[in-house]
């Protein structure tokens, strides 16, 4: 073996007994033997369970078991299958390892009996019908019991303190908001439409949610108005009194006639450049942006096209006003503000998105020449694996930035977990889905796909990690999650939504990371600290094959693949050490990393420091 690569393994190893020394328990040893000598025992356990849960129920069939045995029940997935009659939900609540089930658009007996909620990995269900969610386990995430006729908000729901998205919509269901519901200060999505809930809302709780969250939510259901809301009333009220008499009235008419001229003169126009179906622009002198009026006269700066000549105007037109129809899907990951596709002369495709907050290297309340600055400055940041900014638009105090397009999307919902409907999702024991299901789920990738999507990110974590040019100081990005990791036409990683300051340290980056080594080579998504407490006490008791995805399990058994698979999650093991100052850098992280697959990181692979655009 080349020295090079004998010295990076014996890194790996230093550092793995060093982190197996502080963190294994000292009966660690006799745990071990002890799951040897019970894994023989576990064949099919799981299986029985889903079984013995689903007897009674009609259209329910459990695939044969395979030759696979020993892998515990991770996900059901059985939404509109026409399954009707009782499940015995409290064998379901054996299941150890169950994360996720979706059982929606059935039509199931009766409420769900409390030991189901003892499952101690459960992190999602969307359901058929929920009575009681008061044993829930702690650890659930995710709660989606929308379009069903659930009479009353489910007992228990108080207890959900890290539910993150609820959706109780369209089920015609009696509550009081917000007693009846979780710790609002902890969800990010909220969804109580179409039900019978009483209560109000406070201004600022309906502005976290957006006015979607509580349409026809109670005939008795009042939504508290904002403080500028509040003040137009008021103010609406002097007006009235005042405009009392039959000339006041006239002047009012008056007014409202000159506002509907003005409003009409106003309205967004699209017209074609020649009439003839060529590119459209726009004529209007203003665009709302984020609800503002900004001039459309504002420049555009395309930093590699120093001689494109673009306005504000051009992006409306290319964006159809800012609207809807141009505007992506919001993730989970992002920190600024609406995301527009727009596609620019030259056949230039970009993602313009709108400002929220503070910008790294750029104050809210700096002037024009001064954000320009800035934003040249971070646009220098040049690397074959972060999204790098391609130009920026400065209209007033409305900020635009330009990125490039990622056609693919993001890790996670648009490659890494698109599992299908109507299957059972394993991880250690003898449950096979049908052989159609098995086909479809390959396309998630394979082994030297996630590998070079592993290595890439922490390429580009490092580059970040480096800092600006002779400062010394890092960029911490504060948000590794896989909705800010986007692929390009070549499946290379590019990290996004790292512009943005953040009060995290680098080792907090590090350690999520570790989980993004977790969920590539597991397939499981939404880790916490639960579930990776759980992944770092399977690798530190040599089990750490029980975690690779099925998906690539069959093809890598035995084959060299197998064991990088392991040293990665060794990797990841390391990153995710509860304490920081344990956790190596991401520079040692890239090489560990080469150590494990050189062949693919030879000569010609772009270096970590990437490159300072001058």
């Amino acid at each position: 073996m080349p020295l090079h690569l004998a010295a990076g393994r014996l890194l790996l190893l230093l550092l793995l007994l060093a982190a197996v020394a502080t963190t294994s328990p000292p009966a660690a040893a006799a745990e071990s033997n002890s799951n040897s000598n019970t894994s023989s025992n576990c064949t099919l356990l799981d299986a029985q369970f889903v079984r013995a849960a689903f007897l009674n129920v009609t259209n329910f069939t459990l695939p044969l078991p395979g030759r696979r045995t020993c892998r515990p029940v991770r996900r059901l997935r059985f939404p509109s299958r026409n399954l009707t009659g009782p499940v015995r939900w409290g064998e379901l609540g054996n299941l150890t390892s169950l994360l996720t089930v979706d059982l929606s658009g059935n039509s199931l007996d009766g409420g769900i009996d409390a030991s189901f909620w003892r499952a101690p990995l459960l992190r999602a269900v969307d359901f058929t019908s929920v009575e009681s969610v008061a044993r829930l386990a702690g650890g659930l995430e995710v709660l989606d019991v929308s379009r069903n006729e659930i009479g009353r908000a489910p007992e228990g729901l108080g207890s959900l303190t890290r539910l993150q998205r609820l959706d109780l919509s369209r089920n015609n269901m009696t509550g009081r908001f917000p007693d009846d519901l979780p710790p609002l200060g902890g969800l990010v999505f909220l969804n109580i439409s179409y039900n019978n809930f009483s209560g109000v809302v406070p201004a600022d709780i309906a502005s976290k949610f957006g006015p979607d969250a509580f349409v026809q939510a109670g005939t008795t259901f009042q939504v508290e108005p904002s403080s500028r809301g509040r003040k137009k009333r008021k103010r609406a009220v002097m007006i009235a009194l005042i405009a009392a008499g039959a000339a006041a009235a006239a002047a009012a008419l008056a007014f409202l006639a000159a506002c509907c001229c003005l409003t009409r003169g106003r309205r967004k126009r699209r017209k074609d450049k020649d009439g003839k179906g060529g590119a459209a622009v726009w004529e209007d002198e203003e665009v709302v942006v984020g609800a503002v009026k900004v001039a459309a006269a504002a420049p555009v700066v395309v930093l590699e096209r120093p001689l494109m000549e673009l306005t504000l105007a051009d992006l409306a037109a290319a964006t159809s006003g800012f609207g809807r129809e141009s505007q992506l899907a919001e993730t989970t990951g992002g920190r600024s503000g609406a995301a527009y596709r727009a596609v620019l002369p030259g056949d230039l495709h970009v993602v313009v998105r709108v400002v929220e907050g503070p910008v790294a290297g750029v104050g809210e309340d700096d002037d024009e020449a001064t954000a320009a600055t800035g934003f040249r400055e971070l646009a220098r940041l040049r690397h074959p694996n972060i999204l790098p900014l391609l130009g920026y638009c400065i209209a007033g105090k409305q900020k635009l930035l330009l990125f490039e397009y990622m056609e693919k999307g993001d890790l996670h919902h648009r490659w890494l977990h698109e599992l299908p409907v109507g299957s059972m999702d394993t991880e250690d024991i003898g449950i096979d889905t049908m052989e159609a299901i098995d086909q479809d789920r390959k396309p998630a990738g394979d082994w030297p796909t996630r590998y070079r999507i592993i290595l890439g990110i922490a390429r580009g974590l490092a580059f970040l990690h480096q800092g600006w040019a002779g400062s010394g100081r890092p960029i911490v990005h504060g948000r590794l999650v896989p909705t800010n990791i986007l692929l390009d036409d070549d499946m290379e990683p590019r990290i996004s939504d790292f512009l943005h300051p953040s009060n995290e340290t680098p080792e907090s980056d590090v350690y999520r990371f570790g989980t993004l080594v977790f969920e590539l080579v597991s397939g499981q998504a939404r880790w916490n600290d639960t579930s990776t407490s759980w992944a770092r006490g399977e690798i530190r008791n040599r089990k750490g094959l029980n975690l690779v995805d099925d998906r690539l399990r069959d093809e890598t058994l035995g084959t060299e693949a197998e064991k990088e698979m392991a040293e990665c999650l060794q990797v990841g093991f390391l990153c995710t050490a509860s304490s920081p100052e344990k956790r190596p850098t991401m520079q040692q992280v890239v090489g560990l990393l080469k150590d494990i697959k050189p062949a693919a990181t030879a000569a010609g692979e772009p270096p970590v420091a990437g490159v300072m655009m001058q």
